[in-house]
């Protein structure tokens, strides 16, 4: 994951990465081009020791707009380990609790992690389908303030594989996947975490794994195999696997006598970075009562939700988010639909203290609710 001096030689310094970065709108004094420039002709320019690595986003817009596919966000967490090393330390949000998690993890440690799972949702030990649940059972804990219970996505998505006759595995020692730790200069941290993952999920025998949230997926799909190898097993992001694996998708969903107006928010690591875009909407206008106004920016060119690996959460991530809601608002729509736990978490932080009231709902919830 670096970038390469072929990639820095052919920069065209046509400013269009500055030009496309969410975070340069609301502070100009973060500038990929410029950080770029310094790096390559500035001899004093020490950039591991520069305090603007930890703005990079890394929503992928600079990158997938770069005539010569510089990977801006790759380049800025090159430095990340070293900047750590020196003492050039992102401000991290919720007082570290996130990054104190992941180290955790590293650990071994015997976890009790399954009380979230009700009665009535069938679950499997081992078996071919593995559902990796990732953080979502600390969110419930440390979100708990903003009235969110992250693991009903987790529940709600059970509930449609069980209406389908599935009952997945569900892992009581799997660990975070690690993403957070590598876009935060941790790769030690991560590369353990990712063996733990795989020896983890490998035990139960598990032929192909899912997952709901684009973060852990992406890191699976396209980080992992550089550590462990060759994965042992296929991976899906639900939404995908739902759409191709499974026929009768028709036959499950009830509208109802009203009409839902909503609105999708694409997150970066599902539509960017893994260019799924269409899955996720296919299966919401499944339900013949829902009708899906697009915002301003979407799929490619869709706004980030406005903070990264829980850093660097200030004045200027809010005013993005906030930007972005007023966008969905715009569309007259009643609610936001994400795919991503942290989207559905930073939108819904972001109108505290503020008079916007617009809610924001898990696609896999909203699934669930229109179940027959």
């Amino acid at each position: 994951m670096e970038l390469t001096q072929y990639q820095i030689d052919y920069c065209m310094e046509c400013g269009v990465c500055t030009g496309s970065c969410p975070v340069n709108w609301n502070y100009s004094e973060f500038s990929p081009r410029q950080i770029i420039k310094r790096y390559v002709f500035d001899n004093d320019y020490d950039i591991s020791m520069d305090k603007n690595i930890w703005l990079c986003l890394t929503c992928y817009r600079c990158a997938k707009r770069c005539p010569v596919e510089i990977d801006f966000p790759n380049f800025t967490n090159h430095f990340r380990k070293e900047a750590k090393k020196r003492g050039n330390l992102p401000n991290e949000a919720h007082h570290g609790i996130l990054q104190s998690i992941y180290q955790i993890h590293t650990l071994n440690l015997s976890q009790k992690r399954l009380s979230w799972i009700p009665d009535d949702i069938k679950t499997s030990n081992k078996g071919d389908l593995y559902y990796f649940v990732g953080c979502l059972p600390y969110f419930d804990i440390i979100f708990q303030y903003l009235g969110l219970k992250p693991t009903d996505s987790a529940i709600s998505f059970i509930k449609i594989l069980n209406s389908l006759g599935i009952e997945p595995v569900i892992g009581s020692q799997e660990r975070c996947c690690g993403h957070d730790a590598l876009w935060s200069g941790d790769e030690e941290i991560f590369k353990e975490l990712a063996k733990k993952n795989i020896d983890t999920i490998s035990s139960t025998g598990a032929k192909q794994v899912l997952f709901t949230c684009p973060e852990g997926y992406w890191t699976f799909k396209n980080i992992y195999p550089d550590v462990v190898g060759e994965l042992p097993f296929e991976v899906y992001y639900a939404t995908e696997y739902l759409l191709k694996e499974v026929s009768n998708l028709d036959n499950i969903f009830n509208g109802k006598d009203s009409v839902d107006l909503l609105t999708y928010q694409d997150p970066c690591r599902l539509g960017r970075l893994s260019n799924i875009y269409e899955s996720p909407r296919k299966l919401l206008t499944m339900i013949p009562s829902l009708r899906l106004k697009e915002m301003v920016r979407t799929r490619e060119n869709s706004l980030c939700c406005g903070t990264s690996s829980w850093m660097e959460c200030s004045g200027i991530n809010k005013q993005m988010q906030l930007e972005r809601l007023n966008e969905g608002i715009s569309t007259g729509a009643k609610t936001i639909i994400t795919a991503c736990p942290k989207c559905r978490i930073h939108l819904t932080c972001a109108q505290e203290n503020t008079p916007i009231n617009i809610p924001i709902e898990d696609i896999y919830c909203y699934l669930s609710q229109h179940l027959k």
